[in-house]
C-alpha cells in the first residue's frame, strides 16, 4: 500500500509541476512578445511608452507599456510571480521524491561515485544553492554589463555544471540537476530580482516619487534572461525518458552545451521575428537543426550501439540487424528474470515500484519475447536498465542478450 501511495504521489507531483511550469512559460513568452510587439502611437509621447492591439477570443486587447512612471496606478494590480514559485516548489519536491527518496535506485550508480542516499541529496540541494550565487554574483559583476559575454559565462558554467554532475551522479541524475540548476536561476531571478525591484516601483509609485529606472533593467535583463534558459531546462527535464541522451557519460556536458545552444537560437528567432517581421532570422532554425543533429551524433557515438557500429564500421563488415522472431532460449530467460523481473512483473519485489515501470511485463517468457524491442534498445544499445545496474548485469549478459535480440546478416 505504501509503494502504491507513493506512486500516486509522483504523479500528482508530475501533474502539479508540468501545469504549473505550462502557466509560467506561457507568461513568459506572452511578456517577451507583447514587449517585442510594442509600437509607438498618437496618444503616448515616444519617450514615454508604446502599445500593442492584440485580438484573442473574440476580443480586441489593447496594451500599453510605460517607459517612464505613469500619472497613476491601478489598485488592481496583477503580480505574474506564483507561475515561477509553484513550478520550482512543485519542481524541488519532485526531484525529493523520486531521486532523493530512492537514491540507489535513480541517482546513485556506484560505477561513477559509491555514495550514501544522505551524502547524495546533500550534494545535490548544495549545488542547487551554490550555483544560484554564482550566477547571481557573475549577473551583478562587470560580466553582467555584456549580455553577449554574460551568455558566453553562462554557457561555461552550465556546461561545468553537467560535467560536476555527471562525476559525481548517475548520468539520467546530471542532467536532471544540470536542469535544475538552471531552473534555479530563473526561478531566482523572479523571486529575489524582478519581483523585489518591481515592489519598490510600486512603492515609489505610491508615495509620489520617481522610481529607479535601473530596478526596471534589471528585471528586464533576468526576464530575458530566463527566456533564454526555458526550452533547454525543458529538454533536459525530460531526458530522463531517452537513455540514448545520457548512454555516454564523457559527452554528456557537450551535449547539455549544444542542447543549450539551440533552444536559446530558437527563442532568438521569435524574439527577433515579433519585434520586426522584416528581420526573421530564418537561419537560426537551420543553425539550431545542425547543433542538435551534432548533440545526437554524440550521443550515439559515446553508446554502446554507437560503438558497436563503429567497431564493424572499421572491421569492414555491413550487418543487417533484424528482430528476432523466435522465442528467447532458456539462457536469455534465466538473465531477464534474474535482472530484470524484480521490477518488471505483476507484483514487482523491489521496494519503493509498486507496478511495473511502464506496465513492462517481464516475468514470463512470452512477455519476454513480446518485449524485444524494448529490451535491445534498454539493455543492449543503451545499457540504460538495469537502472545504475543494481542487480548486477555482466557485459557477457548483455553480449547473450544482443545475440539474441539481434541477427547479423553479412
Amino acid at each position: 500500500m505504501i509503494d502504491f501511495l507513493w506512486e500516486c504521489g509522483s504523479l500528482l507531483l508530475r501533474w502539479l509541476h508540468i501545469v504549473a511550469a505550462m502557466a509560467w512559460i506561457g507568461s513568459s513568452f506572452f511578456f517577451m512578445h507583447l514587449d517585442a510587439s510594442l509600437r509607438k502611437t498618437a496618444e503616448i509621447p515616444a519617450s514615454e511608452g508604446a502599445a500593442a492591439w492584440q485580438v484573442h477570443g473574440g476580443g480586441f486587447y489593447e496594451m500599453r507599456k510605460y517607459f517612464v512612471a505613469p500619472g497613476h496606478l491601478d489598485p488592481h494590480l496583477t503580480w505574474h510571480k506564483w507561475q515561477s514559485y509553484s513550478t520550482w516548489l512543485s519542481g524541488f519536491v519532485l526531484i525529493a521524491w523520486i531521486y532523493y527518496a530512492q537514491a540507489s535506485l535513480y541517482l546513485i550508480d556506484p560505477a561513477v561515485r559509491d555514495i550514501s542516499p544522505a551524502v547524495a541529496s546533500g550534494i545535490g540541494v548544495g549545488a542547487l544553492a551554490a550555483g544560484w550565487l554564482v550566477y547571481d554574483l557573475t549577473c551583478r559583476s562587470p560580466l553582467g554589463r555584456n549580455e553577449g559575454t554574460l551568455a558566453i559565462v553562462g554557457l561555461a558554467f552550465v556546461t561545468l555544471a553537467a560535467y560536476g554532475f555527471a562525476n559525481v551522479f548517475s548520468a539520467r541524475g546530471a542532467l536532471i540537476h544540470t536542469g535544475a540548476l538552471m531552473a534555479t536561476w530563473m526561478a531566482g531571478n523572479v523571486f529575489l530580482v524582478i519581483i523585489p525591484n518591481q515592489r519598490k516601483v510600486v512603492a515609489a509609485l505610491l508615495d509620489h516619487r520617481p522610481p529607479d529606472p535601473a530596478l526596471g533593467k534589471q528585471a528586464k535583463q533576468r526576464s530575458a534572461q530566463n527566456n533564454y534558459l526555458t526550452l533547454p531546462v525543458i529538454l533536459l527535464m525530460i531526458s530522463n525518458h531517452y537513455p540514448f541522451l545520457f548512454a555516454g557519460k564523457e559527452t554528456l556536458p557537450l551535449i547539455v552545451a549544444l542542447a543549450t545552444v539551440a533552444g536559446a537560437l530558437v527563442r532568438y528567432f521569435y524574439n527577433v521575428r515579433h519585434a520586426d517581421h522584416e528581420r526573421s532570422p530564418w537561419w537560426a532554425w537551420g543553425a539550431a537543426a545542425a547543433v542538435l543533429a551534432g548533440a545526437f551524433a554524440l550521443a550515439l557515438s559515446t553508446s554502446p550501439l554507437g560503438r558497436r557500429i563503429l567497431d564493424t564500421a572499421s572491421a569492414g563488415t555491413h550487418p543487417r540487424l533484424e528482430l528476432a522472431s523466435a522465442s528467447p532460449p532458456e539462457e536469455v530467460v534465466g538473465i531477464v528474470l534474474s535482472r530484470c523481473s524484480m521490477c518488471h512483473a505483476s507484483e514487482p519485489l523491489w521496494d519503493g515500484i509498486a507496478i511495473a515501470p511502464k506496465g513492462v511485463h517481464l516475468d514470463d517468457a512470452a512477455a519476454i519475447a513480446r518485449q524485444v524491442a524494448a529490451i535491445r534498445y534498454q539493455a543492449v544499445d543503451t545499457h540504460n536498465m538495469p537502472p545504475n545496474n543494481l542487480t548486477g548485469i555482466t557485459d557477457e549478459e548483455r553480449d547473450v542478450l544482443a545475440a539474441w535480440a539481434r541477427t547479423d546478416r553479412r
